[in-house]
């Protein structure tokens, strides 16, 4: 198979996951008879909470990868798509790793260490389209902007909010970057949909609820650089 060179050229939209409130193909449940209390596999590395919204961040905004521009053809929006270019006999054979470790794409910079290897470990799990948002279990208290503020934004955001043309010129890829959308309200009214705001990944499309309280809180707590 030869190697498609992913190029992006604008950073306009930013599609995002929808996301399920069960685990689809993994993780345990509570009597039924009491609120489902849903626990995500730590192990498990889940397409629709970090696959999908990682590639479309990075990738499958207009201009690039996605359903209108198909930029050398190549459309990364959904899981048909994504994977296509995966693989779960080769998985660094395949098209899309070699891309990312090779530097094709993303265009604004290479993804993180921590990133390529979730892909890779999604692909070597079987790249399943699956789904997991844990429930009972968000920890909203003495939030780390390191270890989860900036891995979320990272995922969900920084495709397009990075670099040095970030859309919106809303950089969001480092502490003190984000600390001033912290600060002006930007940062929680996007990501929570506020009248006022514009809703950030998407209009129609959000974080998880977990997540969004975490970063609230994050900003409560003082905006600690943690």
């Amino acid at each position: 198979m030869l190697l498609v060179a992913f190029s992006c050229l604008n950073d306009k939209n930013m599609p995002s996951p929808t996301t399920s409130a069960t685990d689809t193909n993994a993780g345990s449940v509570t009597n039924p008879s009491t609120p489902a209390v849903v626990t995500c596999s730590p192990d498990t590395v889940y397409f629709n909470q970090a696959i999908l919204p990682l590639i479309t961040s990075n990738c499958a905004m207009s201009g690039c990868h996605d359903a209108i521009s198909h930029k050398e053809g190549v459309i990364l929006t959904d899981y048909t798509h994504i994977r296509a270019y995966s693989s779960t006999t080769n998985p660094t054979g395949s098209t899309l790793y070699r891309s990312i470790v090779t530097g094709y794409m993303p265009p604004k910079g290479p993804l993180t260490s921590t990133q390529m290897a979730s892909i890779l470990k999604w692909m070597q799990q079987g790249a399943k389209n699956n789904s997991c948002v844990a429930s009972g279990n968000c920890v909203a208290t003495n939030v780390s902007f390191a270890n989860t503020v900036l891995p979320t934004l990272r995922t969900n955001c920084t495709g397009c909010h990075s670099g040095t043309t970030p859309s919106a010129g809303i950089d969001l890829n480092s502490y003190a970057t984000v600390k001033v959308q912290a600060a002006n309200g930007k940062l929680v009214g996007s990501i929570s949909h506020a009248a006022g705001y514009i809703a950030m990944p998407s209009a129609t499309v959000s974080i998880s609820a977990c997540e969004i309280s975490q970063i609230k809180a994050w900003v409560t707590e003082g905006t600690l650089n943690n």
